[in-house]
């Protein structure tokens, strides 16, 4: 892209309400100039022609009526009728000159106008007082015997419908553009809705009171939202009805296997088979909470420092050497079951590969984070996504008790991402991996 277009983009408003606006305010702004623009070249020359034609031509009747009546009684009753029935004061100056000074240029439309209607309607040398105000105008008009100056007030050179036709294109645009923004903010906020719920169910929360409102087309994408979210939980419900009936079926067997193990008391081989039946144990019990995922839990408002606290407080009954830091309460929506599974995942890695583990929690951003730091030997960072893979070990081992069965990380991000969070791999100040859970607040 061009600087200029991207320029362009960053002024540009990103919101869909300042977009609509937009589109609205481009076209009535652009009417607006034009109706300005038309106005002011055509009805306002026109109108201040005519007004000024008027003035020059009073103007020009009083110098005839003068001219035709030249002894002073006669020029005093022009004069009186002048004022009564024009509007002009005027003043006669028997053997007055104009001043020799060069004309001032005209600027103005109606200066422009005036200056024309009275070099048509006079034809005598004129001037047009520089010290003019705002409410009179003093023109200056040498005769034979003298000076006339008339002073004229300046309403009959102006118009004030010209304020009226601003103000009125001004006030209306406001008003539409205010109904506009209305009616927009209404339709906008039903799309806003939409969009809070679907964050808040991809997070895992719930959206109890979300119903569908606004324009046809915002109506019917909630609707779909809501379909798609009932389905969903009604495949997690049938899931986890499943898992529970695969979870006592394969109990039942490994309970009888135990039974009939305890009862043969000290048969050869029965230490290994014992062995064998609580490892089958634990892996049934990983697969199913994997595959459970702690979808029924429901959030609660929970202090997540005060959570991670606990997780690290049961690591160092098991005799793990564990440090936390809290950066102070974090107080926010989640799971406490799940998540707690989800830090003791990573808590429990560390602990496994490296002697000290340090923890640290606190808010980044707009986020909560869980850091986890060690000193063990670490993974590659070519490997960082491999491990979050279901049964991926680093540890080429199938022991249980030196790489487990490879679903903590799995388990944990997968938790992490149903709060709409995330968990990632870093390399640790410590010298070993870093382990940061994200969760948004």
């Amino acid at each position: 892209m061009t600087p200029v277009t991207l320029w362009l983009k960053r002024l540009l408003p990103h919101g869909l309400l300042g977009r609509s606006l937009m589109i609205i305010f481009t076209p009535l702004f652009l009417v607006q100039v034009v109706s300005a623009y038309v106005f002011f070249t055509s009805h306002w020359e026109t109108l201040s022609r005519r007004l000024a034609a008027g003035l020059a031509g009073d103007v020009g009747a009083v110098i005839e009526m003068m001219r035709l009546l030249p002894d002073p009684d006669s020029r005093l009753q022009v004069i009186g009728i002048a004022e009564r029935r024009m509007e002009l004061t005027v003043r006669f100056i028997d053997d007055g000159i104009l001043p020799n000074a060069p004309p001032r240029i005209p600027f103005g439309t109606l200066e422009k106008a005036l200056f024309k209607a009275l070099d048509e309607r006079v034809h005598r040398p004129f001037q047009v007082d520089p010290r003019t105000t705002s409410r009179e105008v003093v023109i200056r008009v040498q005769l034979s015997d003298g000076l006339l100056e008339v002073v004229a007030p300046r309403k009959r050179l102006f118009s004030y419908t010209t304020y009226v036709f601003v103000l009125w294109m001004v006030g209306s645009s406001m008003l539409l553009l205010a109904i506009a923004t209305v009616f927009m903010r209404n339709q906008v906020r039903s799309v806003r809705r939409l969009a809070t719920a679907a964050d808040r169910f991809g997070r895992g929360l719930d959206t109890p009171n979300f119903k569908p409102e606004g324009a046809t087309e915002v109506r019917q994408a909630a609707q779909a939202f809501n379909l798609m979210r009932e389905r969903i939980q009604r495949q997690i419900q049938q899931r986890t009805e499943m898992l529970a009936g695969v979870s006592h079926d394969l109990r039942t067997p490994l309970t009888r296997m135990k039974l009939q193990l305890a009862m043969m008391e000290n048969a050869e081989g029965i230490a290994e088979l014992t062995e064998d039946v609580a490892e089958m144990e634990r892996m049934v019990e990983g697969y199913l909470a994997f595959a459970r995922g702690e979808g029924g839990e429901k959030p609660v408002r929970a202090d997540l420092a005060a959570l991670v606290e606990e997780v690290a407080a049961r690591c160092r009954r098991e005799g793990r050497e564990v440090d936390v830091h809290s950066e102070g309460a974090v107080e926010m929506s989640l799971r406490p079951h799940a998540l707690a599974r989800a830090i003791g995942n990573l808590i429990g890695n560390a602990c496994r590969y490296a002697p000290h583990v340090r923890v640290r929690v606190g808010r980044r951003g707009g986020a909560a984070e869980v850091i986890v730091d060690d000193d063990g030997p670490g993974i590659p960072a070519d490997r960082r996504d491999e491990v979050f893979k279901p049964f991926t070990r680093i540890e080429s081992s199938r022991n249980l008790k030196t790489g487990g069965i490879g679903l903590g990380l799995t388990i944990a991000r997968d938790i992490a991402r149903g709060h709409g969070g995330d968990v990632t791999l870093e390399d640790s100040p410590m010298g070993g991996l870093r382990a940061r859970l994200r969760l948004p607040l």
